[in-house]
């Protein structure tokens, strides 16, 4: 009967380990990056609609620039109707209507320039706490992750806790493994099997994992 994953456990990927001391810290851990990332994003978005107030001039110019342009153009269009000289009437309407447009242009201007400011900036206070978790905790927490998987699948497997016996040979502190026997690794090149059960339940210890099958 194939085996289910375990506490902790996703399609056999280990997510937290074991050991309760362990697997509250990794929580606890992961709590605190949910809240850093929201903060985070929330702050920016509060940054964004801060900076976005700055183009209320810009929306104000724009609106009334339109306006004045249109009732311009409309004044002129009736004056044009005068008979000999709608013409030359006509002209200084134009200007005016033209330099109204002109106004609303900047307007227009102004509102993109400040969305792009607060667009930049957004982004800006976001480089720094989305850095420290893509680049700091993330890669940290997968590498637990594939690292405890490795181990767990090593605890069940026939050889596996020879391997693991041996992982901690090579990566456990020199104070540790004096503890366990005072000739460790002789004990472990004679095949001694409580002290490779020992180095494997050890190395399975270091990850919060639990030595049982």
């Amino acid at each position: 009967m194939p085996r289910r994953p375990g506490r902790g456990t996703l399609s056999g990927v280990k997510i937290y380990a074991d050991r309760f001391p362990t697997a509250l810290r990794q929580l606890l851990t992961d709590l605190l990056v949910v809240v850093w990332v929201y903060a985070a994003i929330r702050f920016a978005l509060w940054l964004h609609d801060l900076v976005q107030k700055l183009a209320v001039p810009g929306q104000k110019l724009e609106g009334a620039g339109g306006g004045l342009a249109d009732n311009l153009a409309d004044a002129g269009g009736k004056v044009g109707r005068v008979p000999l000289v709608g013409d030359e009437l006509t002209a200084p309407f134009n200007r005016a209507a033209d330099a109204a447009r002109a106004v609303a242009e900047a307007g227009r201007d102004q509102q993109e320039l400040v969305g792009q400011l607060a667009l930049a900036l957004s982004i800006a206070v976001l480089v720094f706490p989305l850095g420290l978790v893509l680049f700091g905790w993330l890669p940290l927490r997968v590498r637990w992750m594939r690292r405890a998987g490795a181990a767990k699948a090593l605890a069940t497997a026939p050889a596996g806790r020879d391997l693991l016996a041996l992982r901690a040979l090579a990566g456990q502190p020199l104070g540790r493994l004096t503890r366990l026997a005072p000739d460790v690794a002789e004990a472990w090149r004679r095949g001694d099997d409580a002290t490779v059960d020992a180095l494997a339940a050890l190395e399975l210890r270091s990850l919060g994992l639990r030595s049982g099958r």
